[in-house]
């Protein structure tokens, strides 16, 4: 905003914020208090800090210089002790008396260590028990009794416009208590980085350090796990994004359980439909989701869905764009039956179609971060596809400087081509560090060649 001469920018605004003062003050009453959620469910809210190797002292940088436009912050990242140490800090909260914690997954991702320091000011070394990357959670587990708990609540009822109350440590400042309202529920980014999860929208200010911290209801129930925001400076910008407790908690049941997440899939690829698609497919409204794709001999394949089809609806569910369906169906359980609202020539139509199971390590799980990778030396875990292999996880700092994604299809290493796991690992098998190594990979619909040096044993710290 530009300053006006002579205070005409007082004049212009002063009036109407005194007008605004005396609205508030007369109605002070009226708004909440959050001293009580705060002294009750305080406590159960930790600091979360992971160290692990780092494979050159430039991955260890403040994450302002990451060029992304969503961003998920680790707090403050501390110069290492030792060359090759990256430390990295977020919040938690405590979900049972007996020691389980829950963060975000990107908080603890490549740790070697992670220790929790509770409102006490005890610190305790903490145990990951699992992840999951496309949900970004992670269940920790401390060897303690008798600790504070939160009190868990659930979505269903959450709609926008009402209060939220977020604790955590934004930049390592512990126990920092923010709050706003709820902007939106359900919004959905689409693509392939936490595409199954219907982020709660606020206004609430997150910053570096509250990642995996809660995000309560006026209740004190926790309805969130805050995870990211929306910024192109690094810093809060009124746009900030929790994962809803709902999901986290069926992530945290089936990592008990199994040690992984099951996430249903149907095996289409699609896209959003516009005003002129919609015109070209006759339909009366653009939304939708455009079949693009139909994964061969997959559920949807054997229900009929054929390219061009537009999903309008799922399992009772309106599909107003195309990343309304993958939360829909990754929530689905595998072998269950749904029912698909399609726009096919001219007309609606349903069609049943049976729910798969995504593939455990394209889903991201893992019964912890050192089961994540195999140990290739790109730094990258992959799983089949049909057409070469996924980049199911990257690890290593090669592989994040080269702007490698979950998602990304690799189809030749050097000049051999990929066909599966196996063609992947066998084709990297002879790189050695300092070497270099040419990728084709495919991102949508685009397909490049991409260059990778593998960092020598001495940049690595060993």
């Amino acid at each position: 905003m530009t300053m006006m001469r002579g205070g005409a920018l007082c004049r212009w605004m002063c009036a109407p914020l005194l007008l605004l003062s005396l609205a508030a003050g007369a109605s002070a009453a009226d708004l909440p208090d959050f001293t009580g959620l705060v002294d009750k469910y305080g406590p159960a809210v930790v600091n979360v800090q992971a160290s692990g190797s780092s494979e050159s002292q430039d991955d260890v940088v403040d994450q302002q210089d990451v060029p992304e436009i969503f961003r998920r912050f680790f707090g403050p990242v501390p110069q290492p002790r030792d060359r090759g140490m990256r430390v990295s800090m977020g919040s938690g909260f405590i979900i049972s008396a007996d020691g389980y914690v829950l963060t975000n997954n990107h908080v603890v991702e490549g740790s070697d260590h992670v220790t929790v320091r509770l409102s006490d000011r005890r610190e305790l070394d903490a145990k990951v028990v699992g992840t999951d990357a496309q949900y970004d959670i992670a269940l920790l587990k401390l060897n303690a009794s008798s600790l504070p708990v939160v009190s868990l609540g659930d979505t269903k009822n959450l709609k926008a416009g009402q209060w939220v109350v977020a604790i955590g440590s934004p930049f390592g400042f512990d126990h920092s208590v923010t709050a706003g309202i709820v902007s939106a529920v359900g919004r959905n980014f689409g693509g392939a980085d936490q595409q199954y999860v219907p982020f709660i929208q606020t206004d609430v200010p997150i910053n570096r350090g509250n990642s995996g911290g809660p995000l309560f209801n006026l209740a004190g129930q926790v309805v969130g796990i805050n995870s990211q925001i929306f910024s192109n400076t690094g810093g809060f910008m009124g746009v900030s994004f929790a994962i809803p407790i709902d999901i986290a908690m069926n992530a945290v049941e089936q990592i008990k359980t199994t040690g992984h997440v099951s996430r249903g899939m149907i095996g289409v690829q699609i896209q959003n439909v516009d005003r002129d698609q919609a015109r070209a497919l006759g339909l009366p409204r653009s939304g939708g989701a455009l079949v693009n794709k139909v994964t061969p001999g997959s559920t949807a394949d054997k229900a009929g869905i054929q390219v061009g089809d537009v999903i309008l609806g799922f399992a009772g569910h309106d599909i107003a764009m195309s990343a309304d369906l993958p939360p829909l169906v990754g929530s689905s359980k595998p072998g269950s039956k749904a029912d698909l609202t399609i726009w096919r020539d001219g007309k609606t139509s349903t069609v049943s179609v049976t729910i798969g199971e995504l593939p455990i390590e394209k889903s991201g799980s893992g019964a912890g971060p050192a089961q994540a990778f195999s140990g290739n030396p790109l730094g990258l875990a992959v799983v089949e596809s049909s057409e070469g292999v996924v980049i199911a996880r990257v690890i290593g700092t090669a592989a994040r400087r080269a702007a490698l994604e979950p998602g990304d299809v690799i189809l030749m290493v050097g000049r051999k081509g990929v066909k599966s796991v196996a063609d992947f690992n066998a084709a990297v098998s002879d790189i050695k560090p300092g070497d270099s190594v040419m990728l084709l990979v495919r991102r949508g619909e685009q397909t490049q060649f991409i260059a990778l040096t593998v960092p020598k044993a001495a940049e690595t710290g060993q």
